[in-house]
């Protein structure tokens, strides 16, 4: 078996966002997002939907929001860690075991979702990048990750 992912680099037209995964509390979202990342699946894909002092969700490769990759859905991981400002954890469904590629970092502290959505990482450097994101349901001109690779 591989060792498990310890960081996702994002590189965005600003700069890189490095962050640190949580094979601890998420350890099949980890690997997923890893395995996607590196086989540059991220590559190109827009952030859909940025919402100010909220969250920016991406990982969809079709932009809309209803897209995901052709690997099978994940059984939802969750978590008593909390959606605060830089953490990440996959979107999904109303079904709890619909996570798949797509993802989303909050802005701020959204504790409404705790214990609902797995969190799989916590941005360490570059937030700034996120915070420069584009805003909109999709965004006019949206943010994009021109480049995702997991070590």
């Amino acid at each position: 078996m591989a060792e498990p992912f310890e960081t996702l680099t994002m590189t965005l037209a600003d700069g890189d966002v490095v962050i640190k995964l949580r094979p601890d509390l998420a350890p099949q979202h980890v690997a997923r997002i890893g395995e996607l990342a590196n086989e540059g699946f991220y590559d190109g894909v827009v952030f859909h939907r940025v919402i100010p002092g909220f969250m920016a969700q991406g990982g969809d490769p079709t932009g809309t929001g209803t897209g995901g990759s052709d690997k099978p859905d994940l059984p939802a991981e969750f978590s008593r860690e909390p959606h605060v400002r830089g953490v990440c954890s996959m979107a999904r469904t109303m079904n709890p075991n619909s996570a798949n590629s797509q993802f989303f970092i909050c802005f701020d502290d959204a504790g409404f979702l705790d214990g609902q959505y797995t969190v799989w990482g916590e941005v360490t450097s570059g937030m700034e990048h996120i915070d420069a994101l584009p805003t909109g349901e999709p965004p006019r001109e949206p943010g994009k990750i021109e480049k995702a690779r997991a070590s």
